[in-house]
């Protein structure tokens, strides 16, 4: 079976796309774009094998290249185009074509398959995995495709545009009958897509026992969660789902939220991986997701996601809780809400990583017995006592995520969908909305080289 194809396009490229059509004032114009590519050797839901695409560079055509235009056609010279292809080989990329069909429709013509399988088969003899095509309209849809020989493309008709605003398309419709009140606020259209979107939740206890029956409700079909840990009677004071049968019994906190799922019969198919964030038998189902929830409260799994948001171009949504008590009557509770899109600010510019306690962490999974005598040497710090936990705050802090995830879709909040930081004062009864700048020469979202780099080894360009 031939692998299928997805796209990724992170929003300052498609700014970059869409500035085209203001460039040609009604003339059709042209641009160049580099991809990264994650190979996806088994879709978690499907079982079949698919290659999503990432948008890592946009270039504009040098203005001297082009050699006419006109609202049915532009013509330019292939200078460009052969560096273009020498350097996407020598960076392991896929190069692409943009053009624009400011008063047509968002297809390919007939003059763009014969031009096209020409540069195609130039790219594939110089030794091009394939070559990409977009073409944007003039009402801004936005349509690709992929040349993997020079005598027939194949459709790329799935599509995550990823940024502060979200937006998916593909052709594949469900059934929505169960989600009529939601329609009657968000539209058809809307909730149509919402349904599609893959959901990834990084850790099953608290927040992710919450967001799992909200993504649930709302209709979404595809969902995997990484979790390993076990039920235990004090997660039953918050941990959604859990009965105290399961904490007699030891259950996977994984088995809980299965059973969860099936006895709500809402067409949700959950994949759980007995894994944490970061290890190689979580990197499949990750690079499946559209959007990924971080429930993880260790440094590592955050660190880790921190990363692969920028590799990937999927958008993580990153939920943070803090409770402490002072006084008898003085408490701080702190709920914290980090969208990870290009554009916005990494968790290790925001301090919310802590990255001697992520490699501690690490160590601590990869190699108890030396992280063990380490501690007894007091070179690592070690573990704290557990942190207080209150089922009101942990459900809250699940479904600010979940309503950052849908602003950034339905625009409910406003055009500039998801923001960066929000944290909420539940001792205060306020919110704050933080815009922290990045921080020179940080190694995630400073780097421009891994903007929607995709895969590469050592994965993420890390060394363990």
């Amino acid at each position: 079976m031939k692998d299928a194809f997805d796209l990724i396009l992170l929003d300052p490229h498609e700014d970059g796309i869409r500035s085209l059509l203001t460039q040609g004032a009604g003339a059709e114009r042209s641009a160049y774009m580099q991809l990264g590519r994650a190979r996806i050797s088994m879709d978690p839901w499907s079982k079949t094998s698919r290659i999503r695409f990432i948008s890592h560079s946009f270039l504009n055509l040098d203005p001297a290249d082009l050699v006419s235009s006109s609202d049915q056609h532009v013509a330019w010279q292939t200078d460009g185009f052969m560096r273009l292809i020498g350097d996407a080989l020598n960076n392991n990329l896929v190069p692409a074509l943009v053009h624009t069909h400011p008063k047509g429709q968002a297809a390919f013509s007939k003059q763009d398959d014969r031009n096209e399988a020409k540069l195609a088969r130039t790219a594939l003899i110089k030794g091009a995995v394939g070559l990409i095509s977009i073409v944007i309209a003039g009402n801004g849809e936005i349509a690709a495709r992929i040349w993997m020989s020079d005598d027939k493309p194949t459709n790329i008709t799935r599509i995550l545009h990823s940024g502060p605003r979200l937006k998916l398309t593909c052709d594949d419709d469900h059934d929505i009958a169960f989600l009529d009140r939601q329609t009657r606020l968000f539209g058809g259209h809307t909730t149509q897509m919402l349904t599609k979107f893959r959901c990834g939740i990084a850790g099953g206890g608290a927040t992710g026992s919450a967001i799992l029956p909200l993504l649930m409700r709302l209709g979404i079909r595809e969902a995997v969660m990484l979790e390993k840990d076990r039920a235990e009677e004090t997660n039953l004071n918050r941990l959604h789902g859990a009965r105290r049968e399961d904490t007699i019994a030891k259950a996977l906190k994984a088995d809980i939220h299965a059973r969860t799922v099936s006895e709500a019969d809402l067409g949700m198919t959950l994949v759980t991986i007995d894994a944490w964030a970061g290890e190689p038998s979580t990197w499949n189902a990750l690079k499946a997701c559209d959007v990924i929830f971080c429930c993880t409260d260790d440094h590592a799994g955050r660190l880790f996601l921190n990363r692969f948001a920028r590799f990937y171009g999927i958008p993580v949504i990153d939920v943070g809780l803090a409770m402490q008590r002072r006084t008898d009557q003085s408490f701080e509770l702190f709920a914290r809400v980090s969208t990870l899109v290009a554009g916005h600010t990494c968790l290790l510019c925001g301090g919310f990583i802590d990255p001697r306690r992520a490699r501690e962490e690490a160590l601590r999974r990869r190699d108890p017995q030396a992280y063990e005598r380490l501690k007894e040497e007091a070179y690592v710090l070690g573990e704290g006592d557990p942190s207080p936990a209150v089922v009101t705050f942990t459900t809250e802090a699940a479904s600010m995520a979940v309503n950052e995830w849908l602003a950034g879709i339905t625009g409910f909040a406003g055009s500039s969908g998801m923001l960066s930081t929000r944290i909420r004062r539940f001792h205060a009864r306020d919110e704050r909305f933080l815009d922290i700048p990045s921080q020179p020469n940080c190694p995630c979202c400073s780097a421009s080289a891994t903007l929607g780099r995709g895969d590469i080894t050592p994965f993420l360009d890390m060394v363990t």
